[in-house]
């Protein structure tokens, strides 16, 4: 049995910015997330629910701008976590999206995607970090905890279904 993957979704009006961003990080992390593209924020909001993880968001779009995406996803799902992706560096503009509950703000260049992929393996690996934390268990113990769980869970909803 697997456990089940991270669900992520990239939001970008430059489609191959996003299709780059989603090859880079399927190759990094492979069938650990579920990658679900949008190429505006529209579309993307239709989608969210309380099974969206991770958000990799662009601050401007064509159709709504980043705080507004945000602002949208944190009310559909506050347990969403947004990464913010912007090629503005206005130190304001972090403060902002940061207030209103972004996880993260990246400024788009060089280092941009290596820095992504810090900030979601530390999301990914945060439940076996607090168990860890909490039950004083190694982290190989973590991992199966969590194993168990999702495959009980998997297996309690075969049934439902």
């Amino acid at each position: 049995m697997e456990t089940s993957a991270t669900n992520l979704f990239i939001v970008d009006d430059n489609k191959l910015m996003v299709t780059n961003l989603k090859y880079y990080l399927e190759d990094k992390f492979g069938k650990g997330l579920n990658i679900t593209t949008f190429y505006d924020g529209k579309t993307c909001l239709e989608k969210i629910d309380k099974n969206t993880q991770i958000v990799i968001l662009d601050y401007f779009m064509d159709d709504l701008n980043g705080l507004d995406i945000l602002k949208s996803i944190k009310a559909i799902n506050p347990k969403t976590e947004v990464i913010m992706l912007s090629g503005n560096e206005d130190m304001a503009l972090a403060i902002e999206t940061f207030r209103m509950g972004a996880k993260d703000y990246v400024v788009k260049g060089n280092d941009a995607w290596g820095k992504l992929t810090k900030i979601i393996k530390h999301l990914v690996t945060e439940p076996i970090r607090l168990i860890v934390k909490e039950f004083g268990v190694s982290k190989y113990v973590a991992i199966m905890v969590l194993t168990f769980v999702t495959m009980g869970s998997l297996y309690s909803a075969s049934y439902i279904i």
